[in-house]
């Protein structure tokens, strides 16, 4: 089996992902207790490291060997509703994955962010990072992808970040999109919407006949159990969605107006399972949710590295 570690580990969208690729976890890297308890309570096995990464480098040789260092780096230095500081931010963590690369020296790197990465303001520092990298022997490409091209029903556009050492690169290629469109928000969550008897259930899901916008997590200091601004809950009210709270449970049989989503649904709609249980109360709940990366793409991702890695081992066998 390939082996792993991820940094800001999160909810675990992206260790589902890789998961589900065949990827093993040697360690799980979070600083956010709420995320641990999700990944110890859905995994009890993980190694889950509750700790800043910033501390986790100076013991990150101790993981030498394994043949994927991933993670979901902050968004917020390279996020358009933000200040845009990039390497200024105090919450950048590119130098210190780097130099955790730099001590595990896996066979492959796969780091996800926010579109935000790709403004021409931040060109000198992906730059300088591809160098940094080059240096330690990897061949680094980064792609825009959107979910709903991996079958999530939501747009959410992000840049996977993937390095492979020079002597593999050749086999890495980045995945097709699917040929068809994701379900759309009401075939995604009729039988949630219904599951208390909502009358009006069949017909929100023929209103509801698109897919989802990008759905917003917020941070500790902003953002709650909302589905965003007002851009953002214009959008999904133009899919009859209330995105000014998120409910406790579905529509009672009874409920008149616009539904509002709950934790589990908003979960469905960034493609992790329903049977994984996000710790804490709706507020910790849903930003857990929100910020994830959705396991469909990681795992679309994740496959490509795996077969990038494993075919000169299967060329070797051969000869």
């Amino acid at each position: 089996m390939l082996t792993s570690i991820e940094l800001c580990a999160g909810a675990g969208g992206q260790a589902l992902g890789l998961e589900q690729a065949g990827f093993g976890h040697e360690a799980l890297v979070e600083i956010d207790a709420h995320c641990c308890q999700t990944l110890r309570n859905n995994r009890p096995r993980w190694n889950v490291i509750e700790d800043d990464v910033r501390q986790f480098k100076d013991r990150a040789a101790a993981f030498a060997g394994v043949d994927l260092v991933a993670g979901g780096l902050p968004c917020p230095p390279f996020s358009v509703a933000g200040k845009q500081l990039g390497e200024q931010d105090e919450r950048n963590l590119f130098n210190d994955a780097v130099d955790i690369i730099d001590a595990v020296r896996p066979q492959a790197v796969m780091i996800e962010n926010v579109r935000g990465f790709l403004d021409a303001v931040f060109s000198d520092y992906r730059e300088r990072l591809k160098r940094q990298l080059r240096q330690l022997g990897y061949e680094v490409d980064w792609r825009l992808l959107n979910a709903s091209d991996f079958g999530v029903p939501q747009l959410r556009p992000r840049v996977v970040i993937v390095a492979v050492r020079s002597d593999r690169s050749e086999f890495f290629g980045w995945p097709e999109p699917n040929g068809h469109n994701p379900p759309t928000v009401g075939e995604t969550l009729y039988d949630m919407m219904a599951e208390r008897g909502w009358r009006g259930a069949q017909a929100w899901r023929d209103q509801a006949d698109e897919i989802a916008p990008t759905i917003v997590g917020g941070s500790k200091k902003h953002g709650g159990p909302d589905l965003g601004p007002t851009r953002a809950r214009r959008a999904w009210a133009a899919l009859n969605v209330e995105g000014r709270t998120i409910a406790e449970e579905a529509p009672d049989p009874f409920h008149q107006g616009m539904p509002r989503l709950t934790v589990p649904m908003v979960a469905r709609l960034q493609g992790f399972p329903d049977d994984w249980q996000f710790h804490g109360r709706k507020t910790n709940a849903y930003r857990q949710v929100g910020n994830a990366f959705p396991p469909p793409v990681a795992r679309a991702v994740a496959e490509k590295i795996a077969e990038a890695l494993r075919r000169p081992m299967l060329r070797a066998l051969r000869a």
